[in-house]
């Protein structure tokens, strides 16, 4: 910077180095800065080196972090000094001090333009420098057409027409429309046959912005990119300035394999069996080597050349390829290689057929978690995370936990995560599950989040069979001297609610139990001491016949706690104090929790929704696509209190309440009518009810595919037909028998029957749709408004509903739209009734 005979600022530079401080430095510069203003104060008595070197100085100051707030006129005015220093310098410190949005730049437009479309190269260099690197919209609709005259010119010098490449890149980012879609695909053409490989890589990077907006209008340019490929890999045909470390111009390489990523695929045979007889070259001729420089622009172009190969979906054959190649790079010495083998191995698991090729290398991404490198390990495992299903993942899950002891903290919570997930995707077996997850919860219990064993009570309370041996094991854990609160949480609530399958065994007694679970009470927190009154009150409830030691003691702990300070503890203690002092209705009241409903995991959402980065992406995304376990699934098996099971329903099926008193004379001449989706049509009539929910009800369906509507229609009415003859508990009837029904969720009668004790709750249910219902009663008139939602992460396409209502009641019915967007719900209908009747 500091020009030969600027003395001044040779000696500024000179008393900044030598300040001893931070502010002797400050005081220097505040008073060079005063300086500086009082002298462009008097801007007429200055010559056109002082004006330099005070604007050189204004450089150095803003270079050093300090605000220059002054003085960039001058820098301005500089622009259209007529010699080559002034000029310069005035580029320079514009391109540095002012943004794009700066009004000084307005008034150098004309300036700037005069010296583009000039002859004199060394000025269209500088100007060109300037624009591309303060872009603006400004002069983007001032300056590109000139720009792009540069470009394209054959009269001007390579080195001009490169910086107007890269300029006109820039001005293309700020605003698109700059470049004319429709004319730059022959002249994009032209400059891709470009010869001198410096205007070649700058229109490249170019192409690359245009394509990544646009690509169908640039197919033309597409086999261009296939022969510039073929030139620097096979043919070798590049200069030797261009060649780094013995690689033909792999800047180049990198960005024509990347703007090829942008096009669908490739049609033309010719086309791409020269591109694969390129890219097989690359994949051949790429190894490890000791010179760092090499390495890394040979694995550039290496990695992107993967990365074009799984775009356009390659043979198989091909595929192994570079999963071999990948699997020789995870196993070097040189950290920053197999973390990118690592990488890119990830991100091939979206490849089809590809994921047995990449379990042969198993042991030694294991290996990969032990690295010293933390990114490394996490890399290592996300892939292991994207390689596991039914068949691998056992082996991988208890490596997971070996690794687990001994992980870094700060991987230890996304380590439990994930090896969490993949025991309840993919576990053989429920007992494997239970395992796996009390292993997690004992080895890393502070890592270990509600939701982990939240979700393995919901496999235990659903699985009847499983029930004993969940009991069983953690009776283990909690035996220890010392376990984590989360594993006491988890043991409470399946001992307070399993124990007693363990009575027969020696040491499982009820007051045993209890003493076991009672020996952790002073270590837990206020968060679990509910839940351990809990299991105290269930434990006391199964202990039969009564243990009088046993009552006291668990007496004398809810005693101890109505006077918590804790209001969840105290109420706690407090109502099953005086729940126990009632006998027998304690069965009752603390009877067996009920089964829940199945719905989606809540872990897998976790993984889906959270910050990852692309390789991990990947292997999430792979996750949702692969077949999990039939071993985990959170449904009611056996169906409890004897009733029977639900009939399975198909697409088409009808929900209809039970009718709970019927009459031989029941008679209409009222015709019903029914409504899909606005069009009326009639039906055999149907007789009113003697019962009231039965008639504010009504039967209701909902229809599948279009092609099964007459014979919906025709069965529900036959079903209708058969209302007098008593229906039980079970409010479906099959319509049709399909081999791919669709089965509800839970159990139909028992909604029903929570629905007549409650206003508002889910009436029908299936992992498709939810039929949702809300009363409102004001004196004697009633509301109930029925909701069909769709639970689907796509849109629900295609729907129609029919409902046949009874004659006597009020109806408003909503049309429903032939689409409900996912996780929506829409109002179907409305019924008004007038109660005259007064139940006591």
């Amino acid at each position: 910077m500091t020009m030969h005979g600027m003395r001044g600022l040779s000696v500024f530079i000179s008393d900044i180095r030598n300040c001893q401080n931070k502010e002797q430095e400050r005081l220097r510069i505040d008073k060079e800065l005063g300086n500086v203003r009082n002298r462009f104060k008097n801007e007429k008595g200055l010559t056109p080196y002082e004006k330099k070197k005070y604007v050189w100085k204004m450089l150095y100051i803003f270079m050093l972090g300090y605000d220059v707030d002054f003085g960039h006129m001058e820098a301005v005015s500089l622009i259209s000094a007529p010699k080559y220093p002034e000029k310069q310098v005035g580029y320079i410190v514009t391109s540095c001090l002012l943004n794009e949005n700066h009004d000084f730049l307005r008034l150098a437009i004309n300036t700037v333009r005069n010296d583009i479309v000039g002859r004199n190269e060394t000025f269209q260099c500088l100007a060109l420098t300037m624009v591309g690197n303060i872009g603006g919209r400004d002069f983007a609709e001032s300056l590109a057409p000139d720009v792009q005259k540069l470009l394209l010119s054959s009269s001007c010098r390579p080195l001009v027409r490169k910086k107007a490449a890269l300029c006109l890149l820039r001005l293309y980012r700020k605003n698109p429309d700059v470049v004319n879609v429709d004319g730059w695909a022959d002249r994009m053409a032209q400059l891709l046959d470009e010869r001198d490989l410096g205007v070649l890589t700058s229109s490249m990077s170019l192409f690359v912005a245009l394509v990544s907006n646009n690509h169908e209008a640039y197919w033309s340019c597409l086999p261009k990119c296939v022969k510039i490929l073929e030139r620097l890999a096979r043919n070798q045909d590049v200069p030797q300035e261009y060649t780094y470390y013995g690689i033909p111009s792999p800047w180049l390489q990198v960005k024509t394999m990347r703007a090829l990523q942008y096009f669908p695929a490739i049609e033309d045979p010719n086309t791409r069996r020269t591109l694969f007889e390129v890219l097989q070259r690359i994949l051949m001729g790429t190894d490890v080597v000791k010179n760092v420089n090499k390495n890394n622009a040979s694995h550039a172009v290496l990695f992107e050349a993967l990365a074009l190969v799984m775009h356009l979906d390659a043979e198989k054959e091909m595929m192994s390829q570079c999963v071999a190649l990948l699997g020789k790079f995870i196993a070097v010495r040189e950290p920053n290689i197999r973390y990118l083998g690592l990488e890119n191995m990830t991100r091939m698991l979206m490849v089809t057929d590809v994921q047995d090729i990449i379990k042969r290398h198993q042991a030694q991404i294991i290996t990969s978690l032990k690295d010293p490198d933390v990114s490394i390990r996490r890399r290592a495992l996300d892939l292991l995370y994207g390689m596991c299903d039914v068949t691998n993942a056992k082996d991988i899950v208890e490596e997971l936990l070996q690794y687990l002891s001994s992980a870094d903290f700060t991987m230890r919570e996304e380590l439990s995560l994930k090896a969490a997930i993949l025991a309840e995707k993919f576990a053989p077996d429920l007992s494997w599950y239970v395992d796996v997850i009390l292993q997690l919860i004992d080895k890393a219990g502070d890592f270990i989040s509600d939701d982990i064993w939240f979700r393995v009570v919901q496999f235990v309370t659903n699985n009847d069979d499983l029930q004993p041996y969940a009991a069983a094991k953690v009776k283990e854990y909690i035996d220890k001297p010392a376990v984590h609160e989360t594993m006491v949480k988890v043991s409470a609530y399946i001992l307070g609610e399993y124990s007693h399958l363990l009575a027969r065994r020696p040491g499982c007694s009820p007051i045993e139990i209890f003493s076991i679970l009672h020996e952790k009470l002073p270590t837990v927190s206020t968060t679990t001491i509910p839940i351990l009154l809990s299991a105290y009150a269930k434990i006391l409830m199964h202990t039969q016949p009564p243990d009088q030691e046993l009552q006291s003691q668990i007496w004398a702990i809810f005693n101890k706690y109505e006077s918590c300070i804790d209001a969840e503890i105290q109420q706690r203690a407090v109502e099953y104090l005086a729940l126990c002092q009632k006998g027998a209705s304690l069965m009752d009241i603390l009877a067996e929790m009920p089964k829940f409903p199945e719905r989606k995991s809540s872990l897998i959402k976790r993984a889906e929704y959270s910050e990852a980065d692309t390789a991990e992406q990947s292997a999430i995304k792979l996750r949702a696509q692969q077949q999990t376990s039939n071993a985990l699934v959170v449904t009611d098996q056996h169906p409890a209190n004897g009733e029977t099971s639900p009939v399975p329903v198909g697409q088409l099926s009808l929900v209809k309440v039970p009718r709970m008193i019927t009459t031989e004379n029941d008679t209409s001449t009222d015709q019903a009518l029914s409504q899909q989706n606005g069009a009326l049509s009639k039906v055999d009539p149907q007789p009113p009810s003697a019962d009231l929910l039965s008639d504010i009800l009504g039967p209701l369906a909902i229809e599948g595919p279009p092609d099964a509507t007459v014979q919906y229609e025709h069965n529900a009415v036959s079903g209708l037909e058969g209302g007098s003859e008593a229906v039980d508990g079970s409010a479906i009837v099959a319509v049709e028998e399909q081999t791919n029904a669709v089965q509800p969720i839970g159990n139909i009668a028992e909604r029903f029957h929570a629905l007549c004790l409650k206003d508002s709750g889910v009436l029908y249910e299936d992992p498709y749709i939810q039929i949702g219902i809300k009363a409102e009663w004001r004196g004697h008139n009633g509301r109930l408004v029925l909701f069909l939602g769709n639970k689907n992460t796509a849109p629900l396409v295609s729907v129609q509903a029919i409902i046949l209502p009874p004659a006597h009641l009020k109806m408003e019915l909503s049309l429903v739209p032939d689409a409900i967007p996912p996780r929506a719900q829409v109002k179907w209908v409305k019924i008004n009734r007038k109660l005259f009747c007064f139940i006591r």
